[in-house]
């Protein structure tokens, strides 16, 4: 794990000399600021997104975040920070982490489990547990 972080920097370079090499130094450094902006406003996206649905939960307003639609937002917040890195190495991971399938294909292939959803569900004629109140005898 060391090494990945001792080489991916040196990796990253090697492939923005050579992109600008081919398709020269001017549009090397704006398609880097172009991925750094797109990465920037997804960051922004989600996580404001993310914060109001975290307040919808805690307000009471919504039902508990499933597992999978918060490991989906913190993808998404990721694939943000690894456009916002300079480099064709961390935005192609960005581009596999950006696209619902090939995340999750991504993720089940690294050996990560499917979500199964919730642990109970209701079958017809189950009871509804509640407080009610007739609004045609007042």
């Amino acid at each position: 794990m060391r090494w990945i972080f001792i080489l991916l920097p040196w990796m990253e370079l090697f492939t923005l000399i050579q992109l600008g090499a081919r398709i020269g130094a001017l549009q090397a450094m704006l398609y880097v600021l172009a991925t750094f902006l797109l990465g920037l406003t997804i960051l922004r996206m989600q996580g404001m997104e993310i914060v109001n649905k975290l307040r919808a939960v805690q307000s009471g307003g919504a039902a508990m975040l499933p597992q999978r639609l918060l490991a989906d937002e913190l993808a998404m917040g990721l694939a943000g920070l690894l456009l916002i890195v300079p480099g064709l190495i961390t935005d192609g991971i960005a581009v596999l982490v950006l696209f619902g399938p090939l995340r999750r294909k991504l993720f089940a292939a690294l050996g990560g489990k499917e979500d199964p959803g919730p642990a109970y569900r209701p079958r017809p004629g189950d009871p509804i547990e509640g407080e009610f109140r007739r609004l045609d005898d007042d």
